[in-house]
């Protein structure tokens, strides 16, 4: 984690010797952005990945249980069951995390050179990307959050949601706030080329 911030700090530091003072105010919404982004989407493969989205008791025993596994007496085994939220919270956090990495490359490539592709700028696509990444990770944890609290909740009595569960809400926030950074440096580099004459 330290090596990002030193990264993100050389990278504004360089930008600050180089950069007019509009430019770099776009590129720290950029990184900004981008440092978001990429936490986000680690955090949504760490979510989907690991077995603790819940915790709960089984003949005296704590239990828990992910997206793919449930674990019993430090004994883990594949969810068989074909239930439905699983499947659509399993489905909605892919496609989550495809499309903030698609975000990431956007994003990356918009620092190279701030220009469009055709029509579309990319910190806009990037942007869109991350909102788009959002709404699939709203999906899948309002999904699993209603079915659990509706179906598994009322099944144990001794339960709660765990680590995995609370990373894939922190994701949630990141990718939301990546689109944010990016649209706002969307935003001003769309305000210069409007006030510069031309």
């Amino acid at each position: 984690m330290y090596i990002i911030y030193f990264i993100y700090f050389n990278f504004v530091v360089l930008l600050v010797v180089v950069a007019p003072y509009h430019r770099l105010k776009m590129y720290s919404f950029m990184g900004g952005g981008l440092f978001c982004a990429i936490v986000g989407n680690i955090l949504l493969v760490v979510s989907t990945a690991t077995d603790y989205w819940m915790q709960y008791r089984v003949s005296g025993n704590y239990a828990h249980q992910g997206l793919w596994r449930y674990c019993l007496s430090n004994k883990c085994h594949l969810q068989t069951e074909s239930i439905a939220y699983w499947t659509a919270t399993k489905a909605f956090m892919i496609l989550s995390g495809a499309a903030c990495l698609a975000g990431v490359v956007a994003g990356t490539a918009s620092f190279a050179r701030f220009s469009s592709f055709g029509r579309l700028n990319r910190s806009f696509a990037a942007g869109i990307l991350f909102f788009v990444s959002t709404l699939f990770a709203l999906l899948a944890m309002g999904v699993y959050t209603a079915a659990t609290l509706n179906f598994l909740g009322r099944r144990f009595g001794d339960w709660r949601f765990s680590w995995s569960y609370i990373l894939g809400w922190v994701a949630t926030l990141m990718t939301f706030f990546a689109g944010v950074f990016y649209i706002c440096a969307y935003r001003m580099c769309e305000c210069r080329r409007v006030n510069t004459p031309q």
